[in-house]
């Protein structure tokens, strides 16, 4: 569970509720049909309209990435790995990839490993996959997409039930008392179409999209890794190369380890 994403929700909606609470405005001000049939029904309507059905299928499975913990990406332990196949094609050759293709988790490394198995060069390597890379890419565009989308057409709705409601409101300028109800109602709108728009579907895209970049980073620091034990580089050079996508205090952990490991087996400095 991304604790993040619930908690920022929870925030949200208890800053609506107190903000109001303080203006002296009960929340039962909320609990105006009109206004959520235009503000949810409309906004199904515009993403509907904006994306085919293949597209829109996937929003299930979007939201819960939302609500979803990524999985934690140890940095230091990917470069760890590419050392030590690097270290075993040194020794063993490269025959020694398939028992270790076996053990992997990942579907990408596993491919990469793979066509270091079959003999690819390592240009079609590159090639093969940095197309995959580009097409997950292409395909999380897509999603996050969806929520800009309704973040953007959300509070335009918003105006528009506020207009719907002060067409009303202007029926019943006879009587003060309606009126001023029907002016509340109206912006109530208002309020909801905001509150969807920029306090969950433009958050909802924001973090789909920083989810898939630290996954294009990862992705793309395997093939760095899986190109280094492809063109035959040794132990150090793998790790010192693949420890450019490090931060500072990332990189300092990985020198330590690599110093203890140092120690423990010489042949991997070699």
């Amino acid at each position: 569970m991304d604790k993040a994403s619930i908690l920022g929700i929870i925030l949200g909606i208890f800053a609506i509720v107190l903000g109001m609470a303080l203006k002296g405005v009960g929340m039962i001000a909320l609990l105006n049909p009109a206004a959520i049939l235009i503000i949810l029904l409309g906004t199904v309507a515009t993403i509907l309209i904006s994306f085919p059905m293949r597209t829109i299928k996937k929003i299930p499975h979007l939201i819960k990435i939302v609500f979803t913990e990524e999985p934690q990406y140890d940095m230091n332990k990917i470069i760890d790995t590419f050392a030590t196949l690097a270290n075993q094609i040194r020794k063993e050759g490269l025959l020694s990839l398939e028992k270790e293709i076996e053990n992997q988790d990942d579907p990408f490394l596993k491919s990469g490993l793979q066509l270091i198995l079959d003999g690819k060069s390592p240009e079609f390597i590159r090639e093969f996959l940095i197309e995959k890379i580009n097409a997950m890419e292409k395909r999380h565009r897509e999603g996050a997409a969806i929520f800009s989308q309704a973040g953007t057409y959300a509070p335009t709705l918003g105006v528009l039930g506020a207009v719907v409601g002060l067409i009303a409101a202007l029926k019943n300028m006879e009587d003060m008392s309606v009126l001023g109800e029907a002016i509340s109602a109206a912006f109530v709108a208002t309020l909801l179409g905001i509150f969807t728009g920029y306090v969950l579907w433009h958050p909802f895209a924001n973090k789909l999209k920083e989810k898939s970049e630290r996954e294009i980073q990862i992705k793309e620091i395997m093939v760095e890794g899986i190109l280094s034990i492809t063109d035959g580089h040794s132990p150090r050079i793998v790790r010192e190369k693949l420890s450019t996508y490090l931060s500072e205090k990332e990189l300092l952990a990985s020198r330590e380890a690599f110093d203890e490991a140092e120690k423990q087996e010489p042949e991997l400095s070699s």
